[in-house]
C-alpha cells in the first residue's frame, strides 16, 4: 500500500511567528507566576515541541515538567468524543501550580475532561497553555489562559499537530485538505 502524498508547503504560520508567540506566552507565564515553581504537564504527542520551546521561554528557576497520554483521535482527523488516559503524571500536584500544555483547542473534550480530572488531585492553580486555538470546531465551553493563535477550521500539521502521526517535524504550520 502506497502513503497518500500531501501537499503541505503551504506556510500558514511561519516558524518565527511561532517562536515570537513561544516568547511572549513564556514571558506571560513568567510574570503570572513570580517567585513561585510551576509544573508543566505535556500532553502527548503534540504539545512536544511546544513544551520544549515554552519550558525554555519562561523565565522562571522552578519550571519541571511531566507528561500525559490521551487518545480522542485514534488515526482519524474527527475526534472519537472519548477521551481514554493511555499514560497519568508521575507527580503529585497537590498545592502546586500546573500548567495544561496542549498543542491546540479543539472540541474542547480533551481539555475539559483532563482539567476536571486533575483538579481533583488539588493543584494550587490549574491553567492551559496552547500554541493554537480553533474556537470554530469547540463544543464544549473551555478557554485557554495562555493562547497562540486563533486558526481557521482547517486541518492544521506541524509544530506537533499531526495527520496519523506524520508532519509534527514541521517547523510551520501548515493544512491538509479533508474530504
Amino acid at each position: 500500500m502506497t502513503a497518500e502524498k500531501r501537499d503541505v508547503s503551504t506556510v500558514l504560520i511561519s516558524e518565527e511567528q511561532i517562536a515570537a508567540k513561544v516568547r511572549e506566552i513564556g514571558e506571560e507565564i513568567g510574570r503570572d507566576y513570580a517567585g513561585e515553581a510551576v509544573l508543566l504537564v505535556g500532553i502527548l504527542k503534540g504539545s512536544v515541541a511546544f513544551l520544549a520551546d515554552l519550558m525554555r521561554a519562561i523565565p522562571l528557576e522552578d519550571v519541571s515538567i511531566d507528561f500525559m497520554s490521551v487518545s480522542s483521535y485514534g488515526s482519524s482527523t474527527k475526534t472519537s468524543g472519548v477521551v481514554k488516559i493511555n499514560k497519568d503524571i508521575d507527580s503529585d500536584i497537590r498545592g502546586r501550580n500546573v500548567i495544561i500544555v496542549e498543542d491546540i483547542i479543539d472540541t474542547g473534550l480533551t481539555l475539559k475532561y483532563l482539567k476536571e480530572y486533575l483538579s481533583k488531585r488539588s493543584p494550587k492553580t490549574l491553567k492551559i497553555a496552547a500554541i493554537f486555538d480553533k474556537p470554530s470546531r469547540r463544543e464544549l465551553e473551555i478557554e485557554g489562559d495562555y493562547v497562540g493563535f486563533k486558526v481557521d477550521d482547517l486541518f492544521i500539521v506541524g509544530y506537533g499537530l499531526d495527520a496519523d502521526q506524520k508532519y509534527r517535524n514541521l517547523p510551520y504550520i501548515s493544512w491538509i485538505k479533508t474530504e
